[in-house]
């Protein structure tokens, strides 16, 4: 039995269909699963997070290679099932909740042990609410070594994009901030039943021991970021400006004069070391 029957057959045996409410997608391409496991490199001592195992596709690889998995799953249909599933296997832990929700840091610490060294994220995440969920997984700081999730393509682009270039969004900075990320690999449509609209990507982010720069001022860095991407179709200094960044827009284009950055240059434009130097210069 290939993996589009097998989950063929799970759906027709527990009487269930995707629900497009929680943006479920299965997927059924054996060497895409395959894929995903292989880059996330996992080992008996890691202790890896899957987000939306779903019908657990990728959870029965998963439990094989590491040493302990713990499936975080929303719909109750999908827990039962994957608890049928995997009945047997004792490295398995299942929470019927939503992630975002979940105090992640706690998690992993009382997991963490003698044997269970490292944790890595892998997950098919719900294209819905892929930002805010890589946007816990960083800016809660856990400790984990990595994430392999698959995203919308074009997601993952402006997320792997280096900043300040075309595909950058106000993410791009937190991501390169915190990790080094890299494209896996391209997944087509029909990889998965039902076909999603969109092509989706494999993206890895491998988590940095310490942020990619070191501003004076974190919050005031990020801040800087957000207002300038609120108002991405506006210039640098009117953005800051009317973020009330600077008081005035003379205060403006005298920081940016002096940190020699070009007075007519969009926030999507700046490079992450361009805004440490705003930021340091407003924290100095």
């Amino acid at each position: 039995m290939n993996l589009y029957e097998e989950t063929k057959f799970i759906m027709k045996q527990n009487n269930i269909s995707a629900n497009k409410s929680l943006g479920q997608n299965f997927l059924i391409d054996e060497n895409v699963v395959e894929e995903i496991i292989n880059s996330s490199s996992i080992t008996k001592e890691d202790l890896v997070i899957e987000i939306g195992p779903g019908l657990g596709t990728l959870t029965s690889q998963l439990i094989e290679k590491a040493g302990k998995v713990i499936c975080v799953e929303l719909d109750p249909k999908m827990v039962n099932i994957i608890k049928e599933r995997f009945k047997l296997y004792e490295n398995i832990e299942i929470i019927n909740e939503d992630v975002l929700k979940i105090d992640l840091n706690k998690l992993i610490k009382d997991n963490k042990n003698n044997i269970i060294k490292s944790v890595k994220v892998v997950a098919n995440l719900p294209y819905y609410i892929t930002t805010p969920i890589i946007m816990k997984l960083l800016e809660e700081r856990l400790d984990i070594e990595s994430i392999t999730v698959m995203i919308q393509k074009e997601v993952a682009q402006r997320l792997a994009s280096m900043p300040g270039e075309k595909e950058t969004g106000s993410i791009t900075y937190t991501v390169w901030y915190y990790t080094e990320p890299k494209i896996v690999l391209e997944v087509p449509k029909d990889s998965f039943i039902p076909k999603p609209e969109v092509t989706s990507s494999v993206i890895k982010f491998d988590i940095l021991k310490k942020p990619r720069i070191e501003p004076k001022d974190e919050k005031m860095f990020f801040k800087i970021i957000k207002v300038a991407f609120m108002q991405k179709r506006k210039t640098l200094v009117n953005a800051l400006t009317n973020g009330r960044i600077f008081e005035t827009r003379e205060d403006a284009e005298n920081a940016l004069k002096e940190l020699g950055i070009d007075l007519k240059i969009r926030g999507e434009k700046l490079t992450i070391e361009e805004y440490k130097n705003i930021s340091d210069y407003i924290s100095k």
